[in-house]
């Protein structure tokens, strides 16, 4: 397992180890020694799937303390834009935003702590989503930044996905007060 770090602190790449043969293929999508090893030390609490058809976009999603999610996500099948955006008030890259091309293919997973939000964009038909939660879900605690924001300025590669009601309405970064 490869876990290679990126410009906003916490925020990783993961790359199995992928072992493939004629029968199929083989890898740990998760391993607790592992991660502890490289300093990610969680507890995952809840599990969470969607399937998707090709330009849908869900997000940018979190949740605020106490129920704050860390999430490790990953694609079975299909291809996504995942975006994150750090929303860390302290940190030195608080409003940037990185992103990667997950696929069932590359089977690369993300590594999202708490303190980001976090969407992503389907490039296929049928794409199914799947991420591990530090955290359960509480409606309370959900926040939302918009998808498009214009100071945040996230190349999604596409003007007009189809996102739900709630996500098209999300407040702008401009007025975010966070609570991280």
């Amino acid at each position: 397992m490869e876990i290679i770090k990126t410009p906003l602190e916490g925020l990783l790449i993961i790359k199995p180890d992928v072992f493939e043969d004629e029968r199929g293929y083989f890898f740990e999508s998760y391993n607790q020694g592992k991660f502890l090893a490289h300093g990610i030390d969680v507890t995952f609490m809840q599990d969470n799937e969607s399937k998707s058809k090709r330009g849908v976009l869900r997000g940018l999603h979190f949740q605020n303390p106490p129920f704050a999610q860390g999430k490790l996500v990953r694609v079975m099948r299909g291809s996504v834009l995942d975006v994150a955006v750090d929303i860390r008030k302290e940190s030195p890259t608080y409003g940037k935003w990185s992103s990667i091309v997950l696929s069932g293919q590359n089977k690369w997973m993300y590594w999202i702590p708490t303190g980001f939000a976090h969407g992503f964009l389907t490039l296929e038909d049928d794409t199914i989503f799947f991420y591990k939660c530090t955290n359960i879900y509480n409606k309370e605690s959900e926040g939302a930044i918009r998808w498009n924001d214009p100071d945040l300025n996230i190349d999604w590669g596409i003007n007009d996905p189809v996102v739900s009601p709630k996500d098209e309405i999300a407040p702008l970064f401009r007025g975010f007060e966070s609570r991280f």
